[in-house]
Parts: structure tokens; C-alpha cells; sequence
């Protein structure tokens, strides 16, 4: 009886293993068409729009019912529910491309298989994101059927279900938005671009090349940590990502140098997190910045360049000075490669980037920058590998892109639906409306209400998700304050990607603190802490245009030079380092000379210099009426 139990088992067992396996490769063959489909799409295909985007969403919605699994019958279900939108979609393309909204109606079955894709997306979003998303969009779409039933400013004329659904799925308002022309265009290229860069080996070589520029200064190990962290999360677009990576091997390192776990889990968040604001890539906020505003990508990726460069260079003094602090040894010489070595043995990692620098600033498409950039790295590594190694890294690749690629889709999806709730209903007005009469117009208040309002979206959500949202209600707003677009709505991505390291839904910071073993929400309050000059830079930029590559070229050099100093010496403060320990009265007028340094006022910068000057020279133990200056008094 025994044995026969046993044999039933190990039958039901093989069946189940079988099963598992053809089902492996069917999310294997799914995902080889999704990149055909994909290159050739963004390269070389004429449909329709909203055809195009049907398939890219459909391909989706499979892979995420496939690889983010519930009950097995429901995955099939849905499968099943998923290929059939597709296919109606397609057969009805030509239709929907051509049909006037508001105006032809929709039959029972184009209202079925709307509504289909509409609930589907929503799901595959819960599965892949979580619930925060889903609940801002049930809250809009409830606003749009039942908004009637309000008083006041709150009211409008109301929807009925099926023209609701026409602006969702049978319109450019929802769906088939801008987010989701982004995601299945350029962001789909960069992902995969990104993907193929690390399965290639340029992950290792980036963080190679942070030892050999970084290891042998004072808190060498967290300064590597910063570097890598700003080229891996360029690529990825993902803080959590991006810490889990880099972190699991420079945060152990740093805590056996002598940083406490707090300190270096705080570091490698912001990071991570910061490697989403650095050209020529910042991970998918930039194509989404360029739909939305129709601002060349080249001109956002060219405007963003200082304040990255202010966010690393304050981030790396931060980490100096503590080192410092703490009087922190040096890594150990065994650890440390010739920067010459480094370069000759991975030069070619470069060329990539290289090469898609050059075809963007050339004036071509993204994509078409994006495809070129892969092909230079499929060139190269079967050049170098062979065929045998080469394919097994493109099989890598793919999985490693398509992962990432899910979540982007499918918060890009159900921003579309909020998106069609907003602009249906005129909220974006009237939330424009709350926010002026809150703050009564005033400049610097504003600044900070829509601060708080991206940082609050972003807990928990993707960047692509929480821009779209908070572009939508806050940057008309600022607009409307005499603020540029480009000023606009970067300071909205910045905060938008901000939101993971801020408590309480601090992702990156927690991700962090699970390998460092340290406390979440104090990694989370020290990354802000630390971060500072992070969420500072904005407003510095707001104020002072010349930051954004906009004004003469003494004016942008003048900018850069005053800012550089203004964020070390913000970081000394926050460390209290300079030559020696700080008192906490020296701290805090640090910091705010600091951000004075950041105002475009010439005057009061070189007072601001000035008074900087005159505490390093205290600093250094010398007497203040030494001065030549005070001698004669």
C-alpha cells in the first residue's frame, strides 16, 4: 500500500514537473515574439498607434500572469481573457484607429473586451506594484461615474459606464495615453538596452573602474558604492533594484571599514536612487518628461547634467567627510586595481554609450538611439565570446529585461486610467485651483506643497507612475507661477524619484536596511539627513535657471562653481567635518550658507563665500583678527 502511495506521488510529481515545464517554455516563446515584436514595432513598423500599443500591452499582460502567478485556474483565465482582447483588438484596429469619439458607438462586444483590458491591467498592476496604485485609480474613476452626486467645486456633470469606458479603452486619454506610448517605445529600448549592459559584463567593469577612481581616498569602499550605484541605477531605473545589487556586496564592505550599518545603508539608497536622475539615460523619467511636454529628450538629458553632478559630488563629500570623522582607514591595497588596468581591459564597455550619446545628439529618435546602442553591444560581445556564450547572455538578457520591463508597462497602464479620469472630468483644474487658493500664490509655499504631493504619490509606486500623476495636477501650477516647463517638471521627477528613500514608505531605504541589518525607518530618516542637498538641488534649479543649462555661459559657470561649493559645504554641516569635529552652532550655519551658495543673487553668494572663508580659517586654529584686515582696527 505504501509503495503504491509512493508511486502515485512520485507520477503525480513527474506530471507537475512536465506541466512546469511546458509551461517554462511557453513564457519563454511568449517572450522571444514580445522582443521581436518590440524591435520591430519601434523600428520598422507603420501600424496604427493604438494597434501598436494594444499588442506591447496584451504581450504584457501575458508575461505578468505568467511570471507574478495566483491560483492556476485564474492565470489561465485570465491568459486566455488577455490573448482574446488582443486578437479582437487587432481585427478591429483599422476601426478603432478611424472611429470619432463621443460620436460612433461601441457594440456589446467592443464594450466586453474594453472593460476586459481595463480590469486586466488593474491586476497585472496589483501584481507587479502593489495596491497604492490601483487605490488613486479606483478614487479618480469613482470621481468620473459618480461626480455628479457632489456639491460645490467637487462637482461635475457625471459619466455613465460605457463613456467612461470609450476614454479608457477606446480613446488616446487612457490606455493608450502618452505613458504607454513611452513604455512600449522608448523606455522598452532603454530597458533593454540596459539589460544586455549587464549580463555583458559592463555592471562589473562600471564597479572595477569605481575601485580604481575611488578605493584609495578616505571612505574609499563608500565612495565605490556611490559610483557604481549612480551607473548601475542610469541603467536600471529601479532604487530597489539597483541597492539590492550594488549594496549586497559594498555595505558589508563599509561596516568591516568602520561605518556604522545605518550609515551605510543611508548612502547606498540615495545612491541607487539618484542614478534615476543621471543622463544620458535617468532610468525612464526622461522619455516620459519628453512625451509629456514635447521637449526634445536631448534638451532634458543636457538640462539635467548639472544638478546630477550636484547630487554625486554632494553625496561623495558626505562620505569623505565622515570617514574623515571617524578617522576611517583606507581599503586594504589588496582590494584596489590600477585605474590604467581597469580602462584596458574593459575600454570597450564604453563604446556602447559611446555610441548612443552620439546618435542622440545627432537629433535622432530615442529608440532609434536605443536600438543602435544594443546592436553595438550584441556586435561587440559575439566578437569577443563566441556564439555559444553570446546566446546564452542574450537569454539572460531577455529575462533580465522583461522582468523589469512588467511593472514599468503596467503602471504606465493605470496612469493612462487616472489620466482619462483627470482630464474627463476637469479635475486637473480644480486641483490646480486647491493648490494656489491653499497657498495663496505664494512662490516658495507652492514649491513645497507640490513637493510634499510627489514624494506622498511615489511611496511604494514606480517614477514613471508618480511623474505622470503629479505632472498632470502640479505643473501647470508652477507653470502658471512663471516657472519654466523644463524647471517644472524636473523639479516633479526629482521628487517623484525622491519618494524612495523618504519615510514612511521609504523602499530603497528599507531594501538598504534588510542587508545592512540596521533599523528601516532610521535608514530611512538618515538618508534623508544625509540627502539633503538632494532635495535642496530642485528648488536651486527653480530659482536659478543657469543650473538647467539656461543662460549665458558666465551665468551657467558662475552657477555650477558657487553650487559645487555651496554642496560641499551643505555636507560638511550635515557631518560636522570640516578639518576637525564641528560644533553642532558652526553646523547649522554651514548648511545654510550652503544653500545660500545655491541662490542666484552674485552678492549675496560672495557674502555667503566669504563667511565660509572666515569659518575654515577659524577652523584651521588661526585667530580671527589676524587678518590683515582686522590688524589695523
Amino acid at each position: 500500500m505504501k509503495q503504491m502511495k509512493k508511486h502515485l506521488l512520485q507520477r503525480d510529481n513527474l506530471k507537475q514537473d512536465k506541466y512546469h515545464h511546458l509551461f517554462k517554455k511557453m513564457l519563454t516563446l511568449i517572450s522571444l515574439l514580445f522582443i521581436v515584436y518590440q524591435v520591430w514595432s519601434v523600428t520598422f513598423s507603420t501600424m496604427d498607434p493604438m494597434h501598436q500599443m494594444s499588442i506591447h500591452l496584451v504581450f504584457i499582460l501575458m508575461l505578468s500572469f505568467g511570471l507574478y502567478r495566483s491560483i492556476p485556474l485564474i492565470d489561465g483565465l485570465f491568459l486566455i481573457l488577455a490573448i482574446s482582447s488582443g486578437i479582437y483588438f487587432s481585427i478591429h484596429a483599422e476601426r478603432f484607429a478611424t472611429r470619432i469619439v463621443g460620436i460612433d458607438p461601441l457594440s456589446n462586444w467592443d464594450i466586453f473586451f474594453g472593460l476586459i483590458l481595463v480590469v486586466l491591467s488593474m491586476e497585472a498592476a496589483r501584481r507587479t506594484i502593489g495596491m497604492p496604485i490601483i487605490i488613486i485609480a479606483l478614487l479618480f474613476l469613482a470621481y468620473a461615474l459618480f461626480g455628479h452626486h457632489l456639491s460645490g467645486m467637487w462637482y461635475h456633470r457625471g459619466m455613465s459606464l460605457t463613456e467612461l469606458l470609450e476614454q479608457l479603452a477606446f480613446s488616446y486619454n487612457g490606455l493608450w495615453g502618452s505613458p504607454i506610448a513611452v513604455a512600449a517605445s522608448f523606455v522598452f529600448m532603454f530597458v533593454l538596452f540596459g539589460a544586455l549592459l549587464q549580463t555583458s559584463g559592463a555592471s562589473e567593469f562600471f564597479f572595477r573602474l569605481s575601485v580604481a577612481m575611488a578605493g584609495r581616498s578616505r571612505g574609499g569602499a563608500l565612495k565605490i558604492a556611490v559610483l557604481a550605484s549612480a551607473f548601475s541605477g542610469m541603467i536600471s531605473g529601479s532604487p530597489t533594484a539597483n541597492v539590492v545589487t550594488t549594496g549586497s556586496f559594498t555595505i558589508p564592505m563599509s561596516k568591516k571599514l568602520g561605518y556604522s550599518p545605518k550609515f551605510a545603508a543611508a548612502i547606498e539608497a540615495i545612491a541607487s536612487t539618484g542614478g534615476s536622475l543621471l543622463p544620458p539615460i535617468m532610468g525612464s523619467s526622461a522619455f516620459l518628461m519628453a512625451a509629456v511636454t514635447s521637449i526634445p529628450y536631448t534638451s532634458i538629458i543636457i538640462a539635467a547634467t548639472i544638478p546630477a553632478l550636484l547630487f554625486y559630488v554632494a553625496l561623495l563629500a558626505v562620505v569623505h567627510f565622515e570617514a574623515c570623522r571617524l578617522n576611517l582607514p583606507r581599503m586594504d591595497k589588496k582590494y584596489l586595481l590600477p585605474l590604467k588596468t581597469v580602462i584596458k581591459q574593459g575600454w570597450f564597455h564604453l563604446i556602447p554609450f559611446f555610441v548612443l550619446t552620439v546618435i542622440l545628439l545627432s537629433g535622432a529618435s530615442p529608440s532609434r538611439a536605443g536600438l543602435f546602442g544594443i546592436i553595438t553591444i550584441i556586435v561587440i560581445h559575439l566578437i569577443r565570446r563566441g556564439w555559444k556564450q553570446h546566446l546564452s547572455m542574450l537569454q539572460i538578457a531577455i529575462d533580465v529585461g522583461i522582468k523589469a520591463m512588467i511593472p514599468i508597462s503596467t503602471a504606465c497602464a493605470v496612469a493612462g486610467l487616472v489620466i482619462a479620469g483627470i482630464m474627463t472630468t476637469g479635475l486637473g483644474g480644480k486641483l490646480n485651483s486647491m493648490i494656489i487658493g491653499f497657498t495663496e500664490g505664494q512662490f516658495g509655499l507652492t514649491l513645497i506643497v507640490i513637493m510634499v504631493i510627489s514624494i506622498i504619490l511615489g511611496m511604494g509606486m514606480p517614477v514613471a507612475a508618480t511623474y505622470v500623476l503629479t505632472a498632470m495636477v502640479a505643473a501647470p501650477t508652477l507653470i502658471n507661477l512663471g516657472v519654466s516647463e523644463m524647471a517644472s517638471h524636473l523639479f516633479i521627477v526629482y521628487f517623484s524619484v525622491l519618494s524612495a528613500i523618504t519615510p514612511p514608505v521609504a523602499v530603497a531605504s528599507f531594501a538598504a536596511a534588510g542587508i545592512a541589518g540596521a533599523n528601516p525607518t532610521k535608514v530611512g530618516v538618515e538618508a534623508v539627513r544625509l540627502g539633503l542637498t538632494s532635495f535642496i538641488i530642485p528648488f536651486a534649479f527653480v530659482l536659478n535657471p543657469a543650473l538647467l543649462m539656461d543662460g549665458t555661459v558666465v551665468e551657467i559657470g558662475l552657477g555650477f562653481i558657487f553650487s559645487i561649493i555651496g554642496v560641499i559645504t551643505i555636507a560638511s554641516g550635515m557631518t560636522g567635518y570640516l578639518n576637525k569635529k564641528l560644533h553642532y552652532g558652526i553646523r547649522i550655519l554651514l548648511v545654510g550658507l550652503g544653500g545660500v551658495l545655491l541662490y542666484p543673487t552674485l552678492v549675496i553668494r560672495l557674502i555667503a563665500l566669504l563667511l565660509i572663508g572666515l569659518i575654515i580659517y577659524v577652523q584651521h586654529g588661526k585667530n580671527i583678527m589676524s587678518f590683515p584686515v582686522f590688524r589695523k582696527l
